[in-house]
């Protein structure tokens, strides 16, 4: 199902598990911010499929943790350059307040873009992404939430909605 969050800005969320895929279109570049499960690959193609957006058109994927749930899908893009809690400065240079959000997993980050806060599985709607992982620091998930109330937003776009 594609829900439109701004103008330039839709969510993808699914039927089956995976992630929700958000896409912004910034500066004339196609990112997408996860890529959702295996489960979610037919549907995520027809959706864009819908948008008149073919794989091969995604530029960036930033990924906001390493989990399969979250990035099983790159495959699908060819063209697009992968970036996640390694590239602060890319993240920075596309126009995200990058955000060091461990707790969920060591890697996971939240992005801040104009007024919209894209939390990964750091924060949802109801609660908090599990912390008992063998990856995950839940001693570390404070402090990540901690940083999160402290931004000025006014749109949640979690990692899951449902």
């Amino acid at each position: 199902m594609i829900n439109k969050i701004k103008q330039n800005i839709l969510q993808i969320h699914f039927n089956e598990f995976g992630s929700c895929v958000y896409i912004l279109k910034l500066d004339n570049k196609n990112i997408l911010i996860d890529t959702s499960s295996q489960f979610t690959r037919t549907e995520l193609l027809k959706d864009l499929k819908q948008l008149k957006i073919k794989p091969e058109q995604i530029q960036i994927i930033i990924l906001t943790h390493n989990h399969w749930d979250h990035n099983a899908n790159i495959n699908l893009f060819p063209n697009a350059q992968i970036l996640n809690h390694k590239n602060e400065k890319e993240i920075e240079k596309l126009g995200f307040k990058f955000i060091k959000t461990p707790g969920h997993t060591k890697d996971s980050i939240s992005l801040l873009y104009q007024d919209i806060l894209f939390s990964g599985d750091t924060l949802f709607n109801d609660g908090i992404g599990r912390t008992d992982f063998p990856e995950s620091q839940p001693e570390k998930m404070q402090e990540s939430l901690d940083k999160l109330k402290k931004l000025d937003y006014d749109i949640l776009c979690p990692g899951h909605i449902n």
